[in-house]
């Protein structure tokens, strides 16, 4: 539980937070241009009297909060990026009690509830108080704002957190969705673009040519005839289509964004399987057709069941404690799927209530924001 002063801290700095919220939901950060938001997230840390905060090769904002040169660590994480194209500021209303604009959920308001945790200790990490609170033998403490989480970011940046400290990662937590929820099983995703090529001409002058968009389409028709595997859940999508010129011109070009997820590895290696020999079959009969390697999220690897457990316990307590509601847990494709796949004990909790995560009407609830901040104390510095 937390202590009486750090409750204190809290609701001093609610106004804060929320004034942080805003201003980091207007900046515009889509997946793999995420440097506005990683600027402002590291000025802000150094203004708050954070020390040693630095902008990784993959646009992550690290804060080594409370590290050890050696020995374990514990790391926390809210995501920058967006799945939204915006390049300037995003449209932000406030109206019945809810912000309101894309992104503001997923994840810039576990973002500020994360950075209001960042704040606290860059302030008191240096006192007796703090001592009396982390014990003489706690794990390090590195804090990432970080980059690449959503869409073909393809989780670039958790995957260079691992690829740095994962030797030294006792745990993994990345605050990202709804108070409601909570996430400790990794679903893995294979994505790929697939393009198709003809030699295309006039829709009149040329017609009975191959087009390559009734191709591709002939193609999707396919993959959508797939026998999924029976054991847990695996899902299939054509999330996108493009090509062709005009419409009196017969297409020389078509693409799809394709994926296929699972929680289990031997499904996504029976989809990849099966993906694959349609491709080789329709080579076989002629047709050009290329793929494309996108994005691969793993699934989860050799996890010590009881570590997990008691990581997972941990988490369901720390939202718990803030909001009375025990949260529902499942699987999902987030941060966590990286340090999963090493082994690593991770969860994924949420710091608001809201609707319209990855849409344009997104919004939060305005009164859930003091219980968000309430989880990431817990979470971070909450007693265990």
């Amino acid at each position: 539980m937390l202590t009486d002063s750090i409750k204190e801290y809290i609701k001093e700095h609610e106004k804060e937070a929320y004034d942080l919220l805003l201003t980091i939901a207007r900046i515009p950060s889509p997946s793999n241009h995420e440097e506005k938001r990683a600027r402002f997230c590291k000025e802000w840390l150094e203004a708050q009297g954070a020390e040693g905060v630095y902008i990784d090769e993959a646009l992550n904002v690290v804060y080594p909060a409370d590290m050890r040169e050696e020995g374990p660590i514990e790391v926390y994480m809210a995501h920058i990026d967006v799945v939204f194209a915006d390049e300037t500021e995003l449209p932000l209303e406030i109206r019945d009690g809810r912000i309101c604009c894309p992104g503001v959920g997923d994840d810039t308001a576990c973002l500020a509830s994360l950075l209001l945790v960042a704040k606290y200790i860059a302030e008191h990490k240096n006192t007796p108080q703090w001592k009396e609170l982390r014990g003489e033998h706690a794990p390090g403490l590195l804090l990432v704002c970080n980059s690449g989480e959503e869409g073909l970011g393809n989780l670039k940046g958790v995957k260079n957190i691992c690829s740095r400290y994962g030797s030294r990662m006792e745990s993994f937590c990345t605050f990202d969705g709804s108070l409601e929820s909570m996430v400790d099983r990794a679903v893995g995703s294979h994505r790929y673009q697939v393009t198709v090529r003809t030699q295309g001409g006039h829709s009149f002058s040329n017609f009975g040519r191959d087009n390559a968009i009734e191709k591709l389409a002939g193609i999707i028709e396919r993959l959508y005839q797939i026998d999924v595997p029976e054991r847990g859940k695996t899902t299939y999508n054509v999330g996108m289509i493009s090509g062709g010129t005009s419409v009196n011109t017969i297409a020389q070009e078509a693409h799809m964004l394709y994926e296929f997820r699972s929680e289990h590895r031997e499904n996504l290696a029976c989809m990849e399987e099966q993906f694959q020999e349609i491709i080789k079959q329709e080579q076989e009969k002629g047709l050009d057709v290329s793929w494309e390697l996108l994005g691969l999220r793993p699934c989860e690897g050799e996890v010590d069941p009881e570590r997990k457990k008691q990581h997972s316990e941990r988490a369901a307590r720390a939202v718990e404690a803030a909001t009375g509601v025990r949260p529902v847990s499942g699987a999902g494709s987030t941060d966590c799927n990286i340090p999963l796949s090493l082994g690593i004990p991770s969860v994924c909790i949420g710091c608001y209530r809201g609707k319209g995560a990855h849409t344009r009407e997104e919004y939060v609830e305005i009164d859930s924001l003091k219980e968000g901040y309430l989880v990431a104390f817990e979470m971070i510095l909450g007693s265990n």
